[in-house]
């Protein structure tokens, strides 16, 4: 698969908006089933009903998921580094932590993937330009993390770190499945093959940690907020998301991620009464400029503006 940067039209950015308000409304909807479900119960509900959904659109489409083992071995290591460990980590946070504070944390994936790339592979390496865009970002996350350690919260310095403990296995999630391409495994197969094998992993731990059956029945609200975050969140998202990837590129596709924060803020201001402070704001800005370095594009505008 081609993952070059390619040129957007009104249609990718629109697209790119409403996976950014999708990925956004994760974090929103999460922090309201977590009022009420186990962390771990919400991670199941989320990939379970995503599964089916997106397994439902494979064999409508008259495609076939791939039998061989060492696809589905990949499967499961996929769908670990990219659903079981960073969802759990990032819903048990969210037991803690604001919505709003959890996306900006989270938008530190790429910084990471970058670090991550470069340790594991030969053909992404650090350059000067991604240095200082790591380097940004982390003083980002500095900046974020300094009041709660200066007030001593370690509650919320702990769901904190859990929170960037889930970016860092996004970061590797992005580098592993780089081999699907190699595999000729087309992107949607590996969307529902992976969220397939989470919930196969996830059923036996949920049953044995949470025994789901004795927790008292959710409300309404917590129904649709499952719903959402399973249908909107992540199935339709991981529709949209290789839509753009084909078509635009995995570069384009990282601007998403300074999309998403604004969007969760947004929602866990309005429905939620959350507030962000001025250190979440500032933190926020350090990441933007560490992903705009990153990505390379406002260096090449500069330059030709200068010359």
């Amino acid at each position: 698969m081609d993952t070059r940067a390619r040129p957007m039209g009104p249609v990718e950015w629109s697209l790119l908006v409403a996976l950014a308000l999708l990925w956004a409304g994760s974090f929103f909807f999460a922090k309201i089933a977590v009022t009420t479900l186990p962390p771990l119960t919400v991670v199941l509900a989320r990939v379970g009903i995503a599964a089916v959904a997106l397994n439902l659109l494979l064999v409508g489409s008259g495609r076939r998921m791939p039998a061989d083992l060492g696809i589905w071995a990949a499967f499961v290591a996929m769908g670990l580094l990219n659903n079981l460990i960073p969802f759990s980590l990032i819903f048990w946070g969210q037991t803690r932590i604001g919505s709003g504070l959890a996306s900006i944390l989270n938008a530190t994936t790429p910084l990471w993937t970058v670090v991550v790339a470069h340790l594991s592979t030969r053909d992404e390496r650090m350059t000067a330009g991604k240095l200082a865009g790591v380097a940004a970002g982390i003083a980002g996350v500095a900046a974020l993390l300094a009041p709660t350690l200066s007030a001593g919260a370690a509650g919320d310095l702990a769901a904190m770190a859990a929170v960037v403990g889930a970016a860092l296995s996004y970061a590797a999630a992005s580098v592993f499945g780089r081999r699907f391409a190699r595999m000729a495994v087309p992107p949607f197969a590996v969307a529902s093959g992976q969220l397939t094998a989470t919930t196969a992993m996830m059923l036996p731990v949920v049953a044995i940690v949470d025994a789901p059956w004795m927790l008292p029945v959710p409300g309404v609200e917590v129904w649709a907020s499952l719903v959402a975050l399973a249908l909107l969140s992540t199935a339709l998202a991981y529709v949209i998301y290789f839509r753009i990837l084909a078509t635009a590129g995995a570069t384009n596709l990282m601007l998403v991620t300074l999309l998403i924060p604004p969007g969760a803020v947004a929602l866990g201001a309005v429905f939620l009464g959350e507030l962000i402070s001025p250190e979440h704001l500032v933190g926020f800005a350090l990441i933007g400029v560490g992903l705009a370095l990153i990505d390379g594009r406002l260096i090449g505008v500069a330059r030709r503006l200068s010359g």
